[in-house]
């Protein structure tokens, strides 16, 4: 019996196998996510679970409950879910911003976008191939792709922006001409004509909120399977592993 049969018959009884192991695919990683990023990562993305689900309720509210009306008070238990994780969502775009100026480079990839530079569209247009399954590998990227950059920082960052404004503007109508919520968000309401064009607008930035996160979770998935590199587990360890 060879060397590489006994290893084999070894790794039957034991589950160990080294020789196996050396031929096997190398796998490199490197540190990219902070944990304050992760961190807001998560948060973020339960505030917007909590904001889109509650916002449809609060735009379609459930049929009227049995009994008397002061016996309930669902839809009061709805907005003020509403409105806390809108507090988690701009508290925490202020913390993000904040680990932006003080982390690593990675961090601030999410705000800034280099359009004069020739060497990010040639990957735009290699990721854009990827995605039309034109070509058989992507680049292998540290931080975010092109095309992610790109979709983080107009389809979260300046989108969240919107409802956030848009939000608060509403919410300064609830509290008051003297809150503060009207004296910072107050100018939203006749910059887009009435108050009820701002509650449209901000139902709508809802299911565009929902199909960014939607198409978000779809290129993670098909980037850790497809990709060979990770995506989802960096954001829980903060490393990205390259497969050979």
């Amino acid at each position: 019996m060879n060397a590489r049969s006994t290893s084999a018959a070894a790794g039957d009884a034991t589950g160990t196998d080294p020789s196996a192991v050396a031929r096997g695919a190398s796998i490199k990683s490197v540190y990219v996510y902070e944990a304050p990023v992760r961190l807001w990562h998560w948060i973020n993305a339960t505030a917007i679970t909590v904001l889109c689900i509650t916002g449809y309720f609060i735009g379609s509210p459930l049929p009227t409950m049995p009994g008397e009306a002061s016996a309930h008070f669902l839809m009061g238990y709805i907005r003020f879910a509403h409105f806390t994780a809108g507090y988690v969502l701009a508290v925490g775009l202020l913390g993000r911003i904040y680990w932006a100026i003080v982390g690593n480079h990675h961090a601030r990839e999410l705000f800034t976008l280099p359009v004069l530079s020739l060497a990010y569209w040639k990957e735009v247009i290699t990721m854009l191939k990827w995605y039309a399954f034109l070509i058989p590998q992507p680049s292998q990227y540290v931080g975010h792709n092109p095309m992610a950059r790109m979709a983080m920082f107009c389809g979260y960052f300046l989108f969240t922006l919107f409802m956030i404004a848009t939000g608060f503007a509403m919410y300064g109508e609830g509290l008051g001409m003297d809150s503060w919520a009207s004296h910072l968000f107050g100018w939203v309401i006749p910059l887009m004509g009435q108050s009820q064009d701002v509650h449209t607008w901000h139902h709508l930035g809802m299911w565009g909120m929902v199909i960014f996160v939607t198409l978000h979770v779809y290129a993670a998935i098909r980037e850790d399977i497809m990709g060979r590199q990770s995506i989802i587990s960096t954001m829980v360890s903060g490393y990205r592993t390259f497969k050979r």
